[in-house]
């Protein structure tokens, strides 16, 4: 079994039942969720002339396939009304794999760890929450360690679960 680590994210319509929801179906279709982290008020990354997004991450033991996981998750999007239309814009629902244990994937259309996880505040702080001491397997540093070095000062608020 490898410790997955997800990152949900939304800032479409009901933002916190659009995450709830996909919990919901991660622990039906994929694996239990075992952890979560509160989530998060942040400002959009990327393209930010968009609403704030709720984000929060969530742990789960999976032993299912990488691409399999992938395609897994897609579904689940899907289901939940995600439309692809534009590179980091508005959606209702957005799960990204940000670890599979300490697996390093390197596919077309996959790669684990999340390349970017590093560089955004927003995917760090609720990291930080749920495995700080996590060591990064191509960085070789912790959670706590990325955080420190951190240039993203977009505005990310902890909220109550």
């Amino acid at each position: 079994m490898d410790e997955t680590i997800l990152l949900l994210g939304s800032n479409l319509g009901d933002t916190k039942k659009h995450i709830s929801a996909a919990i919901e179906l991660i622990s039906k279709k994929i694996a239990k969720v075992k952890l979560v982290s509160c989530l998060y008020q942040t400002a959009a990354w990327g393209k930010t002339d968009q609403p704030d997004f709720i984000n929060q991450a969530v742990v789960l033991d999976t032993n299912i396939e990488p691409k399999k996981l992938l395609q897994n998750i897609l579904v689940i999007e899907k289901k939940l009304g995600r439309h692809r239309s534009e590179k980091w814009g508005s959606r209702i629902i957005d799960i990204d794999i940000l670890f599979l244990g300490s697996q390093i994937i390197r596919q077309e259309d996959l790669t684990i760890p999340h390349p970017f996880l590093h560089k955004r505040r927003f995917t760090l702080m609720p990291l930080l929450e749920v495995r700080p001491d996590f060591v990064h397997p191509v960085l070789k540093e912790t959670m706590t360690q990325l955080f420190e070095k951190l240039d993203d000062n977009l505005s990310v608020i902890k909220l109550n679960h």
